[in-house]
């Protein structure tokens, strides 16, 4: 049996091309806990709020939950302005995590064929507005980001 489905050769193209690197206001749209013997993960989905020509696309990455990765995921919660409470208990709670804002800093790798987003850096949402004026001079001069 043969279905056809309209706009399926479109799909094939990776969602992190459309993403490039840099630093995006975001806010959390889904979190979603994933157990793995070795590297248990958060698969982390944003939804891009500025820059405006990327709003309303979706950013997903992971965020490990391993020993060596808690700083990382501190550094997300603290950031992103996730309760503080429940970061004092040890606990994380995804429904919690639902529509943060903050500021994430974006970069793709190709491991064995495979394009990866990473997610390098955060800051409070606060910030945005200096931090996304520092970000579009480095763009326009080059030199500058050396």
């Amino acid at each position: 049996m043969t279905r056809r489905f309209q706009g399926l050769h479109q799909a094939d193209q990776s969602a992190a091309s459309d993403i490039p690197y840099g630093l995006f206001l975001v806010r959390m749209h889904r979190a979603q806990y994933r157990w793995h013997a070795q590297k248990p993960y958060y698969c982390l989905s944003f939804a891009v709020l500025e820059p405006l020509q990327f709003a309303g696309k979706t950013v997903t990455g992971r965020l490990y939950c391993t020993p060596k990765a808690l700083w990382k995921l501190t550094w997300f919660l603290r950031d992103f302005g996730y309760d503080t409470e429940l970061l004092g208990r040890d606990e994380v709670d995804e429904k919690n995590l639902v529509g943060l804002r903050g500021v994430v800093k974006i970069s793709h790798k190709v491991l064995h064929g495979t394009s990866l987003l990473n997610l390098d850096g955060f800051a409070p949402a606060s910030q945005w507005e200096e931090l996304s004026t520092v970000s579009s001079a480095n763009v326009r001069n080059p030199e500058v980001a050396r």
